[in-house]
């Protein structure tokens, strides 16, 4: 399920994508008039997919799946995403190693550039994703 409206930009270290919190997309709960803030760690993630598929086009390879490993220090300052926000989710490279393990320092802002979320998240990229659940699935 895809949660964010568009990438914005990315680089060789850095991706951004946006979201618009409406009533419409998954997680909005009405009793709230929003979308909970855990939310974020997922928009986080779906910004790290954003920047290796983006990656792999650009390459003229093919989009590969990765897999989530776990965030360190996930932090918000506010406990609902609300309806009209607008999210900018930005995400900087800060370690990737030979075995496609990368760490991303990720944040949320609004609209007026305020920070609502960060964290630190750990990704997995394999190789030959086939092999590697093939190798790990016993």
């Amino acid at each position: 399920m895809i949660l964010l409206d568009e990438l914005v930009s990315y680089d060789d270290e850095n991706v951004s994508c946006r979201v618009t919190i409406t009533p419409t997309i998954p997680f909005f709960d009405n009793a709230k008039q929003g979308v909970p803030s855990y939310v974020g760690c997922e928009y986080m993630a779906q910004t790290i997919a954003a920047y290796g598929g983006a990656h792999a086009l650009d390459d003229a390879g093919e989009v590969k799946i990765g897999f989530l490993l776990g965030s360190r220090k996930y932090h918000a300052e506010v406990g609902v995403f609300k309806v009209a926000q607008t999210l900018l989710i930005e995400a900087k490279k800060l370690i990737q190693d030979q075995s496609g393990l990368c760490v991303f320092d990720c944040v949320i802002k609004d609209e007026e550039n305020a920070v609502l979320a960060q964290a630190k998240i750990n990704v997995f990229q394999p190789q030959d994703p086939a092999q590697f659940l093939k190798d790990n699935h016993e």
